[in-house]
């Protein structure tokens, strides 16, 4: 005879989940999204995915202005049902204002990037680059694992501040050379020594 096991699963509230439930409800499993007001539990991720968000991170540190700062992981408050997770994201320097901080709002970001795994890929293809576009955020990357050799190609999107939408301005393999939101220069390639 085999146990059982209970499972304690959340239960969403009539008019589903708000960024204050997504900040304080215990026990939630890490990287937990809110998306329309339902949380959205993530996967396991894939070395590839670590490592470049590592190799996105240390790049950006290297390069931004001191205005700025590059965060890994950290909640966006968009408005009251949603509250994404970038894998990394640039905000004004002004914007941290603790160590303690668990988010951001979404007016202080200027760069969102989204690592696609497989079971985030039509959140990072269509939904999350909607909603940053629409609530302002000026520059978007996504980053897959390409070619025969699994390596990072980023596709960078710029804000089109009329329409809201993101606009493509280059697909990037071998090295991501940026002027925009400030001058950028990552060997994509380093990826193979981490």
């Amino acid at each position: 005879m085999t146990a059982e096991i209970a499972h304690h699963w959340p239960v969403p509230p009539q008019d589903g989940y708000t960024v204050d439930d997504l900040l304080t409800l215990p026990d939630l499993p890490p990287h937990t999204e809110l998306i329309d007001g339902s949380l959205v539990f993530v996967s396991p991720q894939r070395y590839f995915h670590s490592v470049v968000i590592d190799l996105l991170v240390n790049g950006l540190r290297r390069s931004a202005p001191p205005e700025l700062r590059v965060a890994r992981e950290m909640t966006v408050v968009i408005d009251k049902r949603n509250g994404p997770e970038p894998d990394v994201l640039v905000v004004r320097a002004a914007s941290v204002r603790s160590r303690n901080q668990t988010y951001f709002q979404v007016r202080d970001v200027m760069l969102a990037v989204e690592v696609v795994s497989s079971d985030s890929e039509s959140r990072d293809h269509d939904t999350k680059p909607h909603k940053y576009a629409s609530a302002g955020i000026p520059y978007f990357w996504r980053v897959e694992m390409a070619g025969v050799d699994d390596q990072p190609v980023v596709q960078v999107f710029e804000l089109d501040k009329e329409t809201r939408q993101y606009a493509p301005t280059g697909t990037y393999r071998g090295a991501l050379k940026l002027t925009v939101p400030f001058d950028i220069d990552i060997d994509l390639t380093e990826i193979d020594r981490m």
